[in-house]
C-alpha cells in the first residue's frame, strides 16, 4: 500500500504518554499534524518537538492536535516531555508498525554504519481524515512554521 495524499489516512492505535492509548480515528473533526521523528533526547528531534511546543497554541487556534511519533517507550516519552515541557502527546511505535504504514521506516546510513530507522516526516490530516499533505526528509530549521502557515492556508 504507497501512502497517497487525498485518500483516507490509515488508522492506528498506539500507547500514549499520558497513559492509555490513541487511535487516530478518536480525533475525526480535528486536523492532526503527526510528526514522525527518530529518537527522545537527540538534537535535532529536540528542537523539533520545542519548536512544535512553542507554537502549540497556534496549532490549537487552527483546531489541529499533535502527537510526535517514534521507536522509544513511553517510559522515554515520559522523560522527554518532562524535561523540555512539552504540551502535546507522544506516542509509542516500539515495533515500528505505524511508521511502515507511513512508510518512514527507512534503511539509514550514518558514519558508514547501515540500519533501519525513522526518516523524520511529518503528515497533516484533516478533519474528515484524510491526508492533505506530508513532509517527508524533514530539515529541522523553519519545518514547524511551514506546517502552521500551511494549515493557517488551509483554513482561510
Amino acid at each position: 500500500m504507497t501512502l497517497q495524499v487525498g485518500e483516507q489516512a490509515p488508522d492506528f492505535t498506539l500507547h500514549a504518554s499520558e497513559g492509555g492509548e490513541v487511535s487516530l480515528s478518536d480525533y475525526l473533526g480535528k486536523n492532526i499534524v503527526l510528526f514522525f521523528y527518530p529518537k527522545d533526547m537527540t538534537p535535532g528531534c529536540t528542537t523539533e518537538a520545542c519548536d512544535f511546543r512553542d507554537q502549540h497554541t497556534q496549532f490549537d487556534e487552527l483546531n489541529a492536535v499533535i502527537f510526535g511519533i517514534s521507536p522509544d517507550p513511553i517510559a522515554s516519552h515520559k522523560k522527554f516531555i518532562d524535561k523540555h515541557g512539552l504540551p502535546f502527546t507522544l506516542l509509542a511505535d516500539e515495533h515500528h508498525e505505524v511508521a511502515e504504514t507511513y512508510e518512514v521506516w527507512k534503511l539509514k546510513k550514518n558514519f558508514g554504519k547501515e540500519y533501519m530507522g525513522i526518516e523524520r516526516s511529518t503528515f497533516l490530516i484533516d478533519e474528515k481524515g484524510t491526508l492533505v499533505k506530508e513532509w517527508r526528509k524533514v530539515k529541522v530549521e523553519g519545518h514547524v512554521e511551514e506546517a502552521l502557515e500551511y494549515l493557517r492556508n488551509r483554513a482561510e
